[in-house]
């Protein structure tokens, strides 16, 4: 098929940029056309797999969900913008897809501004509702609600990426057809166990590798430094816990480093975000923040870390940090909410029995949290490798972005 795939972000550090890039490369790989449309500068620093990256023209105007900075643009929420100004972004996206079209597919993120966007091309389309929209921007907003509506109506398939999404998006826009139900993935053949002298060498090997970032002064970017801070952090073997995703308050990250308090253990706490320098005033001794680290990183940090945890306090569409853990065999423990709790159902699903209970805790519970940091530290070397073997069961089985993949395009291909 030759598809057009429409996200209007980046292709790294959050988790619709990553499951663009995850997604283009199977698509890719499996033998379609495709052409990625996104706002990231530096696409040829990311593996699609063939497919080429177009940067439509936006004007200078990035609506987004969640504020952050972008290069070039000036991000402002969805929500704030006038009515002209949502319509320009509309168009100006949608003129670029026409250029390339006839397609297959169009294939767009985000039921805004996805939907319209896609909608506008007049061409064939599917979207993917991705949660952040939903929550932090339609929700409780009549206009971009029925805007929404409006636009997925024409849609020949809406996928979502759990049940609880399935709800939600019935619970903002109302109700939905042609609704298909697709977790997102990991790439299984990338996110592997790994010996740990090896994933210690090959994870300062990457960081030697980082750009310059002198005084951090690029947030999106790792740390300055951050090789031989990992070196020295990470020398002995001991018991670590980490936390890689966005650095804000509806993530947890705060009742994670509460819950350390206590434990025999340190923790090492990646990504970027506004509430950086509150989480850092109240991190235990043994904390590392290391800023954002991409996939070559991650894929060597994880097999030196005994838990991931995933603590977030605010609804999530999936949990693919948790399943990239339970990939690279490192258990992982999640708040049982939202799109985490169907992380925490398929690891309990392979988890012996007796086990079970240690893929999730309450959300927002730090004393469960502690309790079950505290047990899984403490298990013997067997029980540890088991868990370890059944997440990557699970991981292999439930999210292997060439299944989901194949998965996407299996209802649009019937047609």
């Amino acid at each position: 098929m030759k598809i057009l795939l429409w996200h209007g972000y980046l292709l790294g550090g959050t988790g619709s940029n990553v499951y663009t890039q995850a997604l283009a490369r199977a698509w890719s790989r499996a033998g379609h056309d495709v052409t990625v449309f996104c706002q990231e500068p530096h696409a040829e620093r990311f593996d699609l797999a063939g497919a080429e990256a177009v940067r439509p023209d936006v004007g200078g105007i990035l609506p987004v969900f969640v504020l952050d900075r972008y290069e070039g643009l000036e991000a402002r929420l969805l929500q704030d913008l006038s009515a002209e100004e949502r319509e320009r972004f509309v168009e100006l996206n949608a003129a670029a897809l026409r250029e390339r079209l006839p397609a297959d597919l169009v294939f767009a993120n985000h039921v805004l501004l996805g939907g319209p966007v896609a909608a506008a091309t007049g061409a064939r389309y599917a979207v993917k509702a991705h949660g952040s929209e939903l929550e932090y921007s339609m929700r409780g907003n009549p206009d971009l609600a029925a805007w929404g509506r409006e636009s997925l109506a024409g849609a020949e398939a809406v996928f979502v990426g759990s049940a609880h999404i399935r709800a939600v998006l019935e619970d903002v826009v109302g109700h939905v057809d042609r609704v298909h139900e697709v977790p997102p993935g990991v790439d299984v053949e990338e996110f592997v166990p790994e010996p740990r002298d090896e994933a210690l060498a090959h994870l300062l090997e990457e960081a030697r590798a980082d750009r310059p970032n002198p005084g951090n002064a690029n947030e999106r970017l790792p740390d300055e430094g951050n090789a031989w801070r990992l070196a020295a952090f990470l020398a002995a073997e001991k018991p670590t816990v980490v936390y890689f995703g966005k650095l804000l308050r509806n993530k947890g990250v705060h009742l994670l480093l509460e819950a350390l308090g206590g434990l025999d253990a340190r923790a090492v706490i990646v990504g970027f975000g506004d509430y950086r320098a509150e989480l850092e005033a109240q991190a235990p001794a043994r904390t590392l923040f290391t800023g954002p680290l991409e996939h070559r990183h991650l894929r060597h940090l994880l097999p030196l870390a005994d838990i991931a945890v995933v603590p977030s306090i605010f609804p999530e569409a999936f949990g693919m940090v948790a399943a990239e853990a339970a990939a690279a065999g490192v258990p992982p423990l999640v708040a049982r909410h939202s799109g985490l709790a169907e992380i925490a159902t398929g690891l309990e699903e392979e988890y012996p029995p007796e086990l079970a209970h240690l893929a999730s805790f309450t959300s927002g519970d730090v004393d469960e949290l502690r309790a079950r940091l505290a047990e899984l530290l403490s298990l013997a070397p067997p029980e540890r490798a088991r868990l370890r073997e059944a997440g990557r069961r699970a991981a292999v089985a439930r999210w292997s972005w060439a299944h989901v993949a194949e998965r996407l395009l299996a209802p649009l291909q019937m047609q």
